[in-house]
């Protein structure tokens, strides 16, 4: 991926997360880390070396905060080539910022439900803005518990990761954490005939337009 297309994405994946935007940086090495060290006490993120999902939830965001702010270095094996634009991960990550993108979140709710009465939308919904404010981290909770906690395994890879979903369009693919581990490098996470990664296809269009390039197998 070319430097532009980088900070394309770095501006887009702002975008999209919002008010729970992660820096690709340092979520970039917490990866590393957990596929280095999947499911044992140096795992980032594993269900099986905390009590409960908001105890493994609050360690990981104690050890992402810890790489992003540079108070830890991590090894060069998990900080090597990672995408780095620390300006914009310092404007991103900022109260302000994220404070920002909240009102943004409240202001498009009352108008959809209270002032235009957009057909479909209800006053209950206001009870899912807590939700959308955190989507980050909901996503990531989803993803480190289900997908190591529930579900089946095509592979014996040495800790506990499953395959939650058959066709994965909840967490795009994500769900897949048990093919993912034992064939951390291939952009399908869908291994057997019967699953689907929807994801999948839209990194192929991305390589088949130059934005990318996939590796030959």
């Amino acid at each position: 991926m070319s430097k532009f297309w980088e900070r394309f994405f770095y501006i887009f994946t702002w975008i999209c997360q919002g008010s729970s935007y992660l820096s690709p940086r340092a979520y970039a090495v917490l990866h590393r880390m957990h596929h280095a060290y999947s499911d044992t006490p140096k795992d980032p993120h594993s269900p099986h070396h905390t009590e409960n999902l908001f105890t493994m939830m609050w360690k990981t965001k104690n050890i992402y905060n810890d790489y992003f702010t540079f108070r830890l270095k991590p090894e060069e094996r998990f900080s090597k080539d990672v995408p780095d634009w620390n300006r914009f991960d310092l404007f991103a990550d900022s109260m302000m910022a994220r404070l920002g993108w909240g009102v943004v979140y409240v202001l498009i709710y009352v108008l959809s439900i209270s002032v235009f009465e957009l057909p479909g939308t209800h006053v209950w919904m206001y009870l899912l803005l807590p939700l959308h404010f955190l989507m980050g981290p909901v996503h990531g909770a989803i993803v480190n518990w289900s997908g190591h906690k529930y579900g089946y395994a095509n592979f014996d890879n040495n800790d506990k990761s499953k395959n939650s979903l058959l066709l994965d369009v909840l967490m795009l693919g994500e769900l897949f954490q048990n093919n993912h581990h034992k064939l951390p490098n291939r952009p399908n996470f869908a291994v057997k005939w019967y699953e689907f990664d929807p994801t999948y296809p839209m990194v192929k269009l991305l390589h088949s337009v130059g934005i990318i390039r996939l590796k030959s197998a």
